[in-house]
């Protein structure tokens, strides 16, 4: 049964009381619930800039670096040459730490008839929005296309709201 407005307004008018009480209900319980949902969590780790209770101007970072060919894993970085990577471009920039995750990549080249297919690892990043800090993560993507002749590495970078 399809009714027009006019046709829902003359039933509400009818019925009117006990939809506006029932609404009324509803409407308080998805208020008290959304309160309860916003309500702020004390953090559980204080007292140092790496651990802020609350943080304004803080952003997340994430790196995408091609190791090599995803169906090749001898071609390419290996395992431990991406640690020493980590242990000496990433780790001295961003000692309050960070997080690695393995992904498959691919992309394809303007004049390309196929996608390149790589193992990539995303590295994550949450850090104080600051030109300082910026900088770190260009000198970190410089280093890698230094070193392995890359021609990108992928930067996502978005506002975060962070909490220890």
């Amino acid at each position: 049964m399809n009714s027009g407005p006019h046709e829902m307004t003359a039933r509400l008018r009818q019925g009117g009381g006990v939809f506006v009480v029932a609404l009324a209900v509803t409407l308080a319980g998805c208020a008290h619930r959304a309160g309860q949902a916003t309500a702020p969590v004390a953090p559980t780790l204080t007292g140092d800039t790496a651990h802020p209770g609350m943080t304004r101007g803080w952003v997340d970072t994430k790196l995408y670096f091609g190791l090599g060919p995803a169906d090749q894993p001898q071609k390419g970085i290996g395992e431990a040459e991406w640690r020493a990577f980590l242990d000496k471009e990433v780790t001295p920039r961003f000692p309050d730490g960070l997080s690695v995750v393995d992904v498959y990549g691919q992309w394809q080249g303007k004049n390309e008839t196929a996608p390149e297919r790589l193992h990539t690892k995303m590295l994550i990043i949450l850090y104080p929005d600051t030109q300082e800090n910026r900088g770190k993560i260009d000198a970190i993507r410089a280093a890698w296309k230094q070193k392995t002749g890359d021609q990108s590495v992928l930067r996502v970078t978005e506002p975060a709201d962070v909490s220890f």
